[in-house]
């Protein structure tokens, strides 16, 4: 159950990176409440993800599921560029997150 709870975080954590996009500095509000509503629902799921996962592994999976989620969001939906040194860059995040996960005792 602790993965599902840290995928979920990771999940949330690209909602909330997403949205700082959209709240213009924390000056527009409903994307700003979202957005703090998103972090602190990552940050409880990473939380209970951590009962019993380790630290190091928790939090590297949680931020790389971020990461690549959020620059595939800015390469599909913002344009961003897409090219091949930074789609292998984001396929090395994504083995470094599996091995992770099998090297894991939990």
């Amino acid at each position: 159950m602790s993965w599902i709870y840290l995928f979920i975080a990771g999940l949330l954590e690209v909602g909330w990176a997403v949205g700082l996009k959209y709240t213009m500095g924390f000056t527009r509000l409903w994307p700003s409440v979202i957005t703090l509503a998103t972090m602190a629902a990552s940050m409880g799921m990473l939380g209970l993800a951590l009962r019993h996962l380790p630290l190091g592994t928790a939090y590297a999976v949680w931020t790389g599921i971020g990461t690549v989620g959020t620059a595939i969001f800015g390469m599909l939906m913002l344009g961003e560029p897409s090219g091949a040194l930074r789609l292998l860059a984001i396929a090395l995040i994504i083995s470094g997150i599996v091995m992770l996960k099998l090297l894991s005792p939990a």
